[in-house]
């Protein structure tokens, strides 16, 4: 059986969830906006109760939450949104890491183009962002620092909270997308961050589903603009008809997953461990801080070895990713790779496993490894 090693990517819906999704579509298929009748007033309080049960995890509000169709729209409506109050403020420079996802870097691209002075910062080889680092680019005029959580190439995580309780004392706002960490690591996300961004998809929710937090600083709201309009739904900032099924499975996901956390990233750590144990028969660097990453992710260098070339060796085993996948079909170097120094041949021959422990208990480990030995001896030859 091929084994399924991009997680990082996307996850098959849990049964659980897929169950309760199944009923908010066929059995209590109402719109939560109809006022009239029962099918309605049921859809308003299954995502009332989604909404409390998702911002007590994230030790929020109720009315802090919004939801969104996923971390990519949260993403936006955050930088986006957030940008008219700089311009009103004459505060346009904004801070973030070249090592970001796409749904980060591509706003932050627009915002140039409008003016706003985006610094990136380069952590170096450990993928890292100290917090430290951060700090000394504040100036007056900062509007927002922008962080991810975990990075989806190399499952490095930043030092999120820490970063949080050094900001909450200034005026700058602060942006945390957080796809790769949701629920996983919820600690850090109970932190006083301004905007958390989070996806459904990567934890057994459906596709399309996901939610931006907007943490209140005191009575103090975050002054988002809309990007749309057209309805009220969703605190004027994200309108459109809301996807009850997908928000109870969304909430159903997180229930599902918290209760298995602890023994989910026990056995996360240990197919790790067994994976690398078995690959010291090949020349492999791992990519990042290995001290600051989720066990569930790992970025693999090998030497003298093209990894869509491997890939295709693989494919009998496991799917696997170079890396995003929202950039790997363009077949270019990570720039995530790119911006902890690799050279552009390194960089582009990263291979990137995740899993949930479910998925790669599949896998024939000494198989996989041999294959991986045996394309290595081959092309360094």
């Amino acid at each position: 059986m091929v084994a399924y090693l991009d997680a990082a990517a996307t996850t098959p819906v849990d049964p659980r969830v897929a169950e309760v999704v199944l009923h908010w579509m066929v059995e209590e298929f109402g719109n939560a906006g109809s006022r009239t009748h029962a099918w309605g007033t049921s859809a308003k309080r299954v995502i009332a109760r989604a909404r409390e049960s998702l911002a007590q995890h994230l030790g929020a509000k109720p009315e802090e939450l919004i939801f969104t169709s996923g971390a990519t729209e949260s993403n936006n409506i955050a930088l986006l949104g957030l940008a008219p109050y700089g311009e009103q403020q004459g505060r346009r420079h904004i801070i973030s890491s070249a090592t970001e996802h796409k749904a980060v870097l591509e706003p932050l691209e627009y915002l140039q183009s409008r003016g706003f002075e985006v610094e990136l910062l380069t952590p170096g080889s450990s993928g890292r962002v100290l917090a430290e680092a951060v700090l000394e680019r504040l100036r007056p005029d900062t509007l927002l620092v922008s962080l991810m959580h975990v990075n989806n190439e190399t499952g490095v995580i930043q030092p999120i909270a820490e970063i949080a309780e050094r900001l909450r004392e200034t005026p700058t706002y602060f942006h945390v997308d957080a796809a790769q960490g949701f629920a996983k690591l919820p600690a850090d996300l109970r932190a006083p961050i301004d905007l958390i961004s989070f996806s459904g998809h990567k934890i057994g929710a459906p596709k399309g589903i996901g939610g931006l937090l907007t943490r209140r600083r005191g009575r103090t709201t975050v002054p988002l603009t809309p990007l749309m309009y057209g309805g009220g739904q969703e605190r004027k900032l994200r309108p459109g008809t809301l996807p009850v099924p997908l928000i109870a499975g969304l909430a159903k996901a997180v229930e599902v997953f918290e209760a298995d956390r602890v023994k989910w990233l026990a056995e996360a750590e240990d197919f790790r461990s067994r994976l690398l144990t078995a690959l010291a028969r090949t020349k492999y660097r791992l990519n990042g801080d290995q001290e600051h990453v989720v066990p569930h992710i790992v970025s693999l260098s090998f030497d003298g070895v093209d990894a869509e070339a491997l890939i295709l060796q693989l494919q009998d085993y496991a799917a696997v990713a170079t890396g995003s996948a929202c950039t790997s079909a363009s077949y270019t170097p990570s720039h995530v790779l790119a911006a902890m120094g690799l050279p552009d041949e390194e960089a582009g021959n990263g291979l990137r496993l995740s899993w949930f422990p479910s998925q790669a208990q599949d896998l024939d480990i000494d198989g996989f490894v041999s294959v991986i030995a045996d394309f290595q001896a081959s092309a360094t030859a």
